[in-house]
């Protein structure tokens, strides 16, 4: 796709002179034109024009700049994943008013079948901590207009930034009121997803086809570049999403149903070689259509690990903890410990590890798809299990219930608190989705010791916009099943604060120079296009302690 940028005049509602001519030499060209028959003119009037069916989205903010997304559909045929429709110039502006009065930037970009009609503009020059509308036109056709927000300036001491946070939304599960609730809210400086935006099953693979409440397409398991695509286009048909993505900017990453369940460098849990095609070409279509449907910049080699800068209240280190990582390894294997196995790869733990020590920001956060924090399961403590662990060739933190988790892969993790105690990193808070539950933990130095080993940082996991929790996979009431884990856990792992393993909603972390607040909210019924949000809990971690303390209302 091209993009060009033109200048934007003073006063862009009147016409420059060079305008006008051309317009005039443009009205003498067509003049011959208009002896046509009534045949070609009725032609003409019947095609269809260009449509805008799956909203506009603007992502990754920089002081200077924000990333646009729409799609285009210049013809009924051109669904997603079709590989149809002509080339279609899809024209941009950005204004600082809704009414567009004050457009400060456009230009036009070429949609093509190639990149499945999405169009994205990289549009610089505007200025920091800002509101800015933007709209997109094909022909005649303009699209909804967004609302994005520029981030502040480098080195600006900025009074605070708040982000929704969310993760884990699968179409079969229910709906995304979730999403709505994020887009009427007005004090978002942008919204971090997680991962998991889409899934990747058979429809009534997860859940189970008795309890889908809306059936997603394609309806087999998505495998093919052009499923990949399919799938996207029909999330982006949601409304509350689109209403999400048009009214913030969002930051996102992704996790493992981008791709296929528990995906690592060389295949996946959901996958089967031979039956499902060779799984680089999988992986390499599904990231594809990722980069194709999402608002996000490529980084590195064609991945999502990036960093953005909050003026010098926040840095946002973002992971890509599925393009790097080894296979897991069995539940109870003393190998979660063998230091040649990395979830994150040499070269992006040591990015993460340069830009934590160099960072002059208050805070440090860390968005990572999958919980970093130490969760093991017996009818021992933890630090109980330390002296048996060498004796049993068990895991050094005790039995891990996770091991697609940092659980599975505890040296690239032990490197990485390490650093943060050795470099004496404080303000660091780890981000987190992934596992449908909600988690506030202090995140231990060493958890066979804890709490004497001290913490290294924090972590505020958010539970799922609608992906199935415990007493849903098991089909029991809520309560259940839970209300038994909880206590094991928390019995077996002094440093979770608080977890809630019954409901679906998002979070909303707001940050200022003294604290760090994540504020958990639940919605009503997933099951429910009307699902009402309620606030559910709020922690905090203050500047200096690391250590997570329960706050009893959320920030206003």
């Amino acid at each position: 796709m091209t993009s060009h940028l033109s200048p934007v005049p003073a006063n862009p509602a009147a016409p420059r002179r060079r305008t006008v001519v051309l317009a005039a030499a443009a009205t003498a060209a067509l003049a011959p034109l208009a002896g046509l028959g009534a045949q070609a003119a009725h032609a003409a009037a019947a095609a269809p024009a260009p449509a805008f069916l799956h909203g506009v989205a603007s992502g990754d903010p920089l002081p200077d700049g924000i990333l646009l997304w729409t799609r285009v559909t210049p013809v009924p045929e051109a669904a997603p994943g079709s590989g149809l429709g002509p080339a279609t110039e899809v024209a941009w502006e950005v204004s600082e008013d809704k009414a567009f009065s004050r457009v400060v930037a456009r230009g036009s970009v070429t949609a093509t079948a190639a990149a499945d009609h999405t169009v994205k503009a990289d549009v610089r020059g505007l200025r920091p901590q800002t509101p800015y509308w933007y709209r997109f036109t094909a022909g005649d056709t303009v699209s909804p207009a967004g609302r994005t927000l520029t981030a502040p300036a480098h080195d600006v001491s900025t009074a605070g930034v708040r982000f929704g946070v969310v993760s884990c939304a699968n179409w079969e599960s229910g709906y995304f009121s979730a999403y709505r609730h994020l887009a009427a809210r007005s004090d978002l400086t942008a919204v971090l997803h997680l991962g998991d935006y889409i899934y990747e099953y058979q429809s009534g693979g997860y859940p189970e086809a008795k309890y889908v409440v809306r059936q997603h397409e394609p309806k087999h398991e998505i495998v093919s570049l052009a499923d990949y695509r399919v799938r996207h286009g029909k999330y982006k048909t949601d409304a509350d999403l689109q209403a999400l993505h048009a009214a913030h900017a969002i930051i996102a990453i992704w996790d493992d149903h981008e791709f296929a369940n528990d995906a690592w460098a060389g295949g996946a849990e959901n996958h089967t070689p031979g039956a499902e095609g060779e799984w680089a070409a999988r992986a390499a279509a599904a990231k594809q259509a990722y980069f194709e449907w999402m608002p996000v910049r490529p980084s590195v080699a064609g991945t999502v690990y990036r960093r953005l800068q909050f003026g010098t209240l926040a840095d946002l280190h973002l992971l890509d903890l599925r393009s790097f990582r080894s296979q897991q390894a069995k539940v109870g294997s003393g190998s979660v410990d063998d230091p040649e196995r990395t979830i994150t790869g040499r070269a992006q733990l040591d990015w993460l590890k340069s830009g934590l020590a160099s960072s002059n920001a208050t805070w440090k956060l860390v968005g990572t798809s999958v919980m970093i924090s130490p969760v093991a399961f017996g009818s021992l403590p933890a630090h109980l299990l330390k002296p048996l662990t060498k004796l049993l060739g068990l895991p050094e933190g005790g039995i891990a219930i996770n091991v697609d988790q940092w659980d599975g892969y505890t040296d690239d993790r032990k490197e990485l608190l390490g650093h943060l105690k050795d470099r004496n990193i404080k303000n660091t808070v780890f981000l987190t989705g992934d596992i449908h539950m909600a988690w506030a933990n202090d995140v231990p130095v060493n958890m066979a010791t804890y709490p004497g080993s001290g913490t290294a940082a924090t972590e505020f996991v958010v539970t799922s916009v609608t992906s199935d929790n415990l007493d849903e996979m098991l089909h029991v009431p809520a309560d259940t099943a839970s209300l038994v884990a909880e206590t094991a856990i928390k019995a077996a792992n002094w440093h979770v604060k608080w977890l809630d393993m019954d409901a679906h909603g998002y979070g909303v972390l707001d940050v200022t120079a003294e604290r760090s607040q994540m504020d958990y909210y639940v919605v009503s019924d997933k099951r429910r296009q009307d699902a009402t949000a309620a606030w559910a809990r709020s922690y905090r971690t203050l500047s200096g302690t690391q250590k997570v303390e329960r706050v009893t209302q959320p920030v206003r």
